[in-house]
């Protein structure tokens, strides 16, 4: 990390956001709805996915690809399960309906499983998993994107890195937080390492011919990234797999776009419709002390002798915890700069006059 970042608060960052989002048209409260996911993104540390992606939304708003005005609808629904059409709304005011129905459902019913045909873009898919442990639920949610994954054996992008989430309430508040693309990495993380000009780690993509690459722009123009696990020989067909099996829950279930058929990554040509899920289950349904149990596997894994003497075993959600105990210490978010600087010049031009401040410079 580089030693110097610019500290800027939560709020203040919520409100810059809503306030680029109203000014290029959106309703407020789907602007507020959209800005709270960009921050819960940065304050966990996924900065990838996080205000350095505001740009994208503001551009999708302007162009009238992606609509501001509506609410999702359902099309059809059981006691357990819903069809939503998102109305080409932005993704996070889509996710939110959708994760709120299907915690509804699983506390009548058990489980809730809901797909939407129709979003876009919705941010980190965690947050939306998370919603369901304030129920004391399991929360899982899934969405396909733009095709930029290479198969195993291929050198077409063809799937998305179509990434799942898990969430699962533990005691005292604790939880078990998957997060995770299904590609070795997400693409923001590539395009984070391009716009601070720094090489990326071998077997996070390939190059246009579908060989591994360091160069970050090779991946961007003509190249892709690769699923989990690599290469054929590492066991990247597994994350391939899993990669497919997420578009079978999102874009096959919802009657979204699909695989090669979802609009190319930033070309906001034409409506994005894809397909997302969401699904809640409530533990009361199954064996008792699920809480219980579930402290206990994360006392397991993290109680152990580290290999490494001072790196801990870390559960599914601690990286992202830590990062925004050290937020809350730092009284703000820690951007680097580069990317303030990039979002600052980028909104001057939709006539916001209120940017970002970067006075309170810390190292890192």
């Amino acid at each position: 990390l580089p030693p110097c970042r610019c500290v800027i608060s939560q709020q203040e960052v919520q409100s810059f956001i809503e306030r680029c989002l109203t000014t290029v048209g959106a309703k407020p409260h789907h602007a507020s709805s959209l800005a709270e996911v960009l921050v819960t993104a940065d304050c966990r540390g996924h900065y990838s996915h996080g205000l350095n992606r505001m740009d994208m939304y503001l551009k999708d708003i302007q162009t009238g690809v992606c609509a501001v005005e509506g609410e999702p609808v359902v099309e059809k629904e059981s006691a357990a399960t819903a069809l939503v059409d998102g109305n080409n709304l932005l993704g996070p005011v889509v996710g939110n309906f959708c994760m709120n129905l299907a915690i509804r459902k699983a506390k009548e019913v058990g489980i809730g499983w809901v797909v939407a045909h129709g979003s876009n873009h919705f941010g980190i898919a965690g947050y939306y998993s998370m919603q369901a442990l304030k129920e004391n639920m399991i929360g899982m949610s899934f969405t396909n994107t733009s095709p930029l994954v290479v198969p195993t054996r291929g050198k077409e992008r063809t799937l998305g890195t179509n990434p799942l989430s898990v969430a699962a309430p533990a005691e005292h508040g604790d939880s078990f937080v998957l997060d995770t693309a299904t590609s070795a990495v997400a693409l923001g993380k590539v395009e984070l390492n391009e716009r601070r000009g720094d090489p990326i780690p071998d077997g996070w993509g390939c190059d246009p011919e579908g060989h591994v690459t360091t160069d970050p722009k090779s991946v961007l123009t003509g190249g892709g990234l690769v699923p989990i696990g690599g290469s054929e020989a590492t066991g990247g067909y597994k994350g391939y797999g899993l990669g497919m099996m997420v578009e079978v829950f999102c874009g096959i279930l919802a009657g979204a776009q699909y695989s090669k058929y979802v609009r190319t990554w930033k070309v906001t040509d034409r409506v994005a419709n894809l397909g997302q899920c969401f699904v809640a289950i409530n533990p009361e349904n199954f064996a008792p002390g699920f809480n219980e149990r579930m402290s206990d596997l994360l006392s397991i894994q993290r109680d152990q002798d580290p290999a490494e003497p001072g790196s801990p075993v870390l559960a599914p959600g601690d990286p992202e915890r830590l990062n925004m105990k050290k937020c809350e210490e730092i009284g703000g978010i820690p951007y680097h700069i580069n990317v303030v600087k990039y979002i600052n010049d980028y909104v001057k031009k939709i006539g916001i006059s209120q940017l970002l401040p970067c006075d309170n410079v810390v190292s890192v």
